[in-house]
């Protein structure tokens, strides 16, 4: 596969009139006009000339519910759940992202990171984003910052049953969201960590001085930021400040402007190093579906009316319809910013936070042909997983 004449953006710099040549599901060749017309590669299936167009790194979303009417915790029965997930996703400029389960009954949860790992040995069709491994988000979490976790299911945490995940997930637990104020969580983080498991701080209201000490035990992620936390206080900064503050905390945005107000994205962006934002989308089944009160999220009724999903009962947002090229438009409009300058929390700071930026998140010879299209208005036009076409 083989596209000329676009704008490319490298890690470092725009390649304007650029071309990138892939083989093998690899980026195999990047050329710039400086190189001369660079004949056409004797083994390109396709040629495409983009010109007018921007080519970005594919998106790489680590919290990721549903969508197109699926839901991760349905792969616990329904083999080709995370295949519709995956394929309605690329359509929008994802290419590889973190399948995350919900607060469950134990044997919920144990099926459902069963049904992920099945479906990620099988591998999805072609046309639908790479599943790089499994977000817990709960059931570890604090009752009182459940937002729309059932907080009757929620529980304190259990080694045991931490363990019995993991061994379920056969090293596919690449992220897990805590409260590290909640029974002795604060001091297992060490051990999620050291397993390689990135360690998140979310549905929480833990004060400033045990996030500094779930820092320093190694958590290093916060679960969108401002949701389901304890607000900032002037006395007590606690999550919020702290995820402000201290560079080792990378943040999770949700950009749709029902859970972060567009100022407030505008003021992370101006006070937190660029390299620690990631934007998800904490997208939900109803995602790129009608708008209704039929749809369910971790057991709950949720009700979507124009793109906004809560949960019917308390009103609570019920994660998002949002999907990635969305997040980016928006954060671009929120923000003032370029492009360039926005790219990175969607792309190579993600991929970074899970372990995965060897081969996804940046458009470099050697890494996985992850590629999308976008129009001078950032619409997505055409999305590449490893060099192969998602078709609409």
């Amino acid at each position: 596969m083989w596209i000329r004449n676009a704008n490319v953006y490298l890690p470092d710099r725009v390649l304007t009139g650029g071309s990138v040549y892939a083989a093998g599901g690899r980026i195999a060749r990047i050329c710039g006009p400086e190189d001369g017309s660079p004949a056409k590669p004797d083994d390109a299936d396709e040629v495409w000339d983009a010109e007018g167009l921007s080519i970005v790194p594919g998106f790489v979303d680590v919290h990721v519910h549903g969508g197109g009417g699926a839901d991760v915790m349905d792969a616990a029965d329904d083999d080709e759940a995370i295949g519709r997930i995956a394929r309605f996703h690329a359509l929008h400029g994802t290419t590889s992202f973190l399948a995350t389960t919900m607060t469950a009954p134990r044997n919920e949860l144990e099926r459902a990171v069963v049904g992920v790992v099945r479906a990620m040995e099988r591998g999805v069709a072609a046309g639908g984003a790479e599943v790089l491994g499994l977000h817990l988000e709960g059931p570890f979490l604090n009752p009182r910052r459940c937002g729309a976790q059932n907080p009757a299911l929620i529980r304190p945490f259990d080694r045991d049953e931490m363990e019995d995940l993991l061994a379920r997930g056969r090293g596919a637990v690449r992220l897990v969201t805590l409260a590290p104020e909640c029974g002795d969580a604060l001091r297992r983080i060490g051990a999620l960590r050291d397993r390689g498991v990135t360690v998140s701080i979310g549905h929480s209201e833990a004060d400033s001085e045990t996030v500094r000490r779930a820092i320093e035990a190694g958590a290093s992620h916060v679960t969108h930021l401002f949701n389901a936390m304890n607000p900032l206080h002037h006395r007590e900064p606690g999550i919020v400040g702290a995820a402000l503050l201290r560079d080792e905390l990378t943040v999770e945005l949700i950009c749709d402007g029902f859970h972060v107000h567009p100022d407030v994205v505008k003021l992370v962006f101006a006070v937190k190093r660029r390299d620690k934002i990631a934007l998800v989308t904490d997208a939900i089944a109803a995602a790129g579906m009608p708008d209704g009160d039929g749809y369910r999220l971790g057991g709950l009724p949720v009700a979507v009316k124009e793109g906004k999903a809560v949960l019917r009962d308390s009103g609570n947002l019920a994660g998002s319809c949002l999907t990635m090229d969305r997040a980016l438009k928006q954060a671009v409009a929120f923000t003032g910013l370029p492009l360039a300058e926005v790219l990175p929390a969607l792309t190579i700071n993600p991929a970074r936070q899970i372990g995965a930026d060897d081969c996804k998140g940046s458009i470099e010879v050697g890494k996985d042909a992850d590629l999308v299209a976008l129009g001078p208005d950032l619409t997505v036009v055409r999305t590449y997983v490893k060099g192969v076409r998602v078709d609409g």
